[in-house]
């Protein structure tokens, strides 16, 4: 039992830690635009002010106040500490991180960050410990309207993007492929990692 709530632990933050700094890696990269979330994060900090992390946590607790008002359910604590923890890692990273010139530099930063990005959301909603608002609102699609993950992540990255160009974020081609590209990528990330939380501790973690 031990064994398995540790190896929950290890999945949850290593992936936490994975797609935060692939999240950082495509606004460096951002020459191609960025992911849609971080559309909408750059355009409001261009707006009002505030880092592109702050943005992401206050983002993400009024998605949650919206999810727990349609389940009349409280998330899991570690739905909290994602939430904050990837707020916080981004901009750590952001910081530590140089920018990046360079047509090929930056093309390669933008897609190295969006497979890191996708398969860190895979690997820390196996270990089943609360996942973030965002990715809390996407299950609530799959759930509710019977949707596939790629469908419902798809339909959430558009709308987020265009609201995002709005407010002044940048939107690129890179935009559109996070848009369509990310929805696969998390799902064969959670089927991988499933199948490697089930053989190290012969648990189904039963996100999906």
């Amino acid at each position: 039992m031990k064994q398995a709530f540790f190896t929950r632990c290890l999945f949850f933050f290593t992936g936490i830690l994975v797609l935060s700094f692939g999240i950082t890696l495509t606004i460096k990269g951002q020459l191609f635009g960025v992911g849609s979330w971080d559309v909408l994060h750059i355009g409001l900090t261009k707006t009002l002010g505030l880092s592109i992390g702050t943005w992401s946590i206050l983002i993400g607790l009024a998605i949650l106040a919206f999810d727990m008002l349609v389940t009349k359910k409280w998330p899991l604590p570690g739905t909290f500490v994602d939430m904050f923890l990837a707020g916080i890692f981004i901009d750590i990273f952001n910081y530590w991180l140089p920018d990046i010139d360079g047509f090929w530099m930056q093309l390669l930063s933008y897609l190295t960050g969006l497979v890191l990005l996708g398969w860190g959301c895979g690997m820390y909603m196996v270990a089943n410990l609360g996942i973030g608002p965002r990715d809390t609102l996407m299950l609530l699609f799959v759930h509710k309207f019977n949707w596939s993950v790629t469908r419902a992540r798809t339909t959430m990255e558009v709308t987020v993007a265009i609201l995002g160009f709005l407010l002044g974020g940048p939107v690129g081609v890179g935009t559109v492929l996070m848009a369509f590209g990310l929805g696969p990528i998390v799902q064969l990330a959670l089927a991988c990692n499933e199948r490697l939380f089930m053989k190290w501790t012969g648990i189904k973690s039963a996100v999906v």
